[in-house]
């Protein structure tokens, strides 16, 4: 046993219509006037009406940015800290997945203080406080509802990532209603993700402790026996909760025992190929697993019975990274999703540079249980082609 730190959002709140509380909740955080962070997407499907006259009901004001993008870039936030000072805004309500919820998290804290978005980037560099912050996922698989990670894309392919305990919200609203018309595909992917984040929360080598490991077992539990069902039949609302909750905890966990080299292998193809992240994820999982066997072998064992829950425990430790990986390979492909890079337009010739830029994500990679070099990002990346 280890000394360690662990830091979770004050206010949960669970169930389908859940969001009609939203009102109720902004009032009790004092927020007279509220900016909304969302995306076109969300407004198409009327997602947000419901919750807009909750909040004219308890007499709050709401200021709409929904320009939000998978991926958003700096200009992204920065136009909507403009609209959000020109409203007086004391209140910030991320809406919609995880792209969004990444944006609200740093308004809330660039509407108080000083610094600019450039000098926040990086480990507790904030300094001061910010805005009440209410988050409302509408995917299940991000976990950034949870978490106290925000990343944004800085350049043409990069990304950088601002991590600071004051990005954890006042209260999280979680409500299967809202994911109902969630597309297969992106049901699929964003389950992914949420398992992604639950396995490498358990094997982070730094910062993994008792309460990370219990959320992240939880997590698997619920999603692993929940995804097959939420994605072919998408009208079922307990399954569709159950995704919910597992992400937030997969959240949880990973925003205490930090995930290594899958999303460091990830964000490249993300920023390259403008790819969702969810969906990268799924695509290096299973070679990074073969990767890590030499140092993780027992503790994915642990994982296998909450994972596949028909898994014979008598199979041997040394088989547990290879019957994972197959297993997502076969996951993937059962829910139409696409298993190889090439598949994905990923070009053969531009694995070097990825392996390179994979390699400048050290805040990750120095989690993973195995030492990752170039050499060895550059080979997962030609086994997940």
């Amino acid at each position: 046993m280890h000394d360690f730190t662990f830091a979770s959002v004050p206010d949960t709140r669970v169930g389908a219509g859940s969001a009609a509380e939203l009102g109720v909740i902004a009032r009790k955080l004092r927020i007279k006037h509220a900016l909304i962070v969302t995306d076109t997407g969300i407004l198409g499907l009327g997602l947000l009406d419901k919750t807009l006259s909750g909040l004219s009901a308890q007499g709050v004001e709401v200021t709409i940015f929904s320009d939000v993008v998978a991926d958003p870039p700096e200009h992204v936030v920065l136009g909507a800290l403009e609209i959000a000072k020109h409203a007086s805004c004391d209140g910030i309500i991320g809406f919609g997945g995880g792209s969004s919820l990444d944006v609200a998290k740093l308004l809330a804290v660039l509407m108080v203080g000083k610094q600019t978005l450039s000098e926040i980037y990086g480990v507790d560099q904030i300094d001061g406080s910010r805005l009440p912050l209410i988050q409302v996922p509408t995917t299940a698989g991000t976990g950034s509802e949870a978490t106290m990670v925000s990343i944004i894309t800085t350049g043409e392919t990069t990304k950088a990532g601002v991590v600071s305990r004051l990005l954890l919200a006042d209260c999280i609203i979680l409500d299967a209603q809202l994911t109902l018309g969630l597309p297969a595909h992106v049901t699929a992917a964003t389950g992914i993700d949420a398992m992604v984040h639950a396995i490498e929360a358990y094997t982070s080598v730094r910062l993994k402790n008792p309460l990370s490991d219990m959320l992240a077992i939880q997590a698997l539990h619920l999603l692993s026996r929940n995804i097959h069902i939420a994605v072919t039949r998408g009208e079922d609302l307990n399954a569709r909760q159950a995704m919910l909750i597992g992400a937030m905890l997969a959240g949880q966990a990973f925003a205490n025992a930090p995930v290594a080299a899958v999303h460091a292998l990830a964000y490249p193809l993300g920023g390259n190929y403008h790819l969702p992240h969810g969906l990268t994820n799924s695509l290096v999982l299973p070679h990074v697993l073969r990767f890590n066997a030499p140092a993780a072998e027992e503790l994915y064992q642990q994982l296998l019975p909450y994972i596949m829950p028909s898994y014979n425990a008598q199979n041997a430790v040394a088989d547990a990274s290879e019957i994972l990986a197959v297993h997502f390979l076969d996951l993937a492909a059962q829910l139409s999703l696409p298993t190889t890079l090439e598949e994905l337009g990923v070009q053969r010739d531009d694995l070097p540079r990825l392996a390179q830029e994979a390699m400048l994500q050290q805040r990750l990679l120095v989690n993973n249980p195995r030492d990752v070099t170039f050499e060895d990002a550059l080979k997962i990346y030609e086994l997940a082609f």
